[in-house]
């Protein structure tokens, strides 16, 4: 059966629309900083940072569809209209100047098009803001310490709370810890990070933070945290049999209640702070 041309650009775009549905699917299945069943896009974004990522990957991906149908029209019109029965008569035209130019020039404002905004994302990262508070983050196998060096000079370990083993436990599965990461909302945190022992790879997909934790080098990333909430992340650097268990969880709070848990946090911490660890590993076995 023989199709127009008309008709073939009809059922590409009907593939185009049912694609962008699929992909618009999936909003609903996720929440807010964790991951979600069947999830095939990435986290809503709770930092500025983290919406520029989704805005980019989003116009890339537009970008790419619309060039591979294009791709793909012009390779079934070839097939459809210069095949051997069709045209029976091939032209023996060799050059033609106004396509040489195009498929030059098109390339080259497509490539300016992507690199203008993927430079701006990458400044947005690199270009470290005037902290508000700053927290350093240690990887050790299997687990993160946090230090407060502007909120009392404290620091904790936070261990693996929720594995295969306790199907009791209410929270996320391999994500939920002992101890959070607590920061305020609307504050610029800066992320210092270095690994005691092996690289690691401090990473929360909601925030846009994924940086390596390598010992004897420390490493600088920042969020703004603009929506209250739990969220997860993970170790993203293979550093050990236990790689897999060693989650990280940033649970974000008001002001005032970000104050009260410092308040807390410099007694508990301060009287025994290898105790966390201890009595965790004691729980564990």
């Amino acid at each position: 059966m023989k199709m127009s041309i008309g008709q073939v650009g009809r059922h590409l775009l009907g593939l185009a629309v049912a694609g962008m549905a699929f992909v618009a699917a999936g909003s609903a299945s996720a929440e807010l900083g964790q991951p979600a069943p069947w999830e095939h896009k990435l986290q809503e974004g709770a930092t500025p940072v983290m919406e520029n990522i989704i805005w980019f990957h989003n116009f890339l991906l537009v970008l790419i569809t619309i060039i591979t149908l294009f791709v793909l029209a012009l390779l079934i019109i070839v097939v459809v209209k210069f095949n051997a029965r069709a045209n029976p008569v091939p032209s023996r035209t060799t050059h033609n100047t106004l396509i040489e130019v195009a498929w030059t020039l098109i390339p080259v404002l497509i490539l300016v098009g992507i690199a203008v905004p993927s430079f701006r994302l990458l400044f947005l990262e690199l270009d470290v803001p005037k902290p508000d508070l700053t927290v350093k983050v240690t990887g050790k196998q299997w687990y993160w310490s946090y230090a407060y060096p502007d909120n009392g000079k404290f620091e904790f370990d936070s261990l693996l709370a929720c594995d295969e083993t306790r199907t009791k436990c209410t929270a996320p599965r391999l994500l939920s810890v002992d101890n959070e990461m607590v920061v305020p909302v609307n504050k610029v945190v800066r992320i210092q990070t270095t690994g005691a022992d092996v690289i690691h790879s401090f990473a929360v997909p909601a925030f846009g933070v994924k940086i390596d934790s390598i010992p004897g080098r420390l490493n600088e990333s920042w969020f703004k945290a603009t929506k209250t909430g739990t969220f997860y992340g993970q170790c993203s650097e293979l550093c050990g049999k236990d790689h897999a268990y060693m989650p990280i969880v940033v649970h974000v709070v008001s002001d005032q209640e970000f104050a009260t848990w410092v308040d807390g946090a410099k007694k508990k911490y301060a009287a025994n702070p290898a105790s966390t660890y201890a009595s965790a590993g004691e729980a564990a076995q």
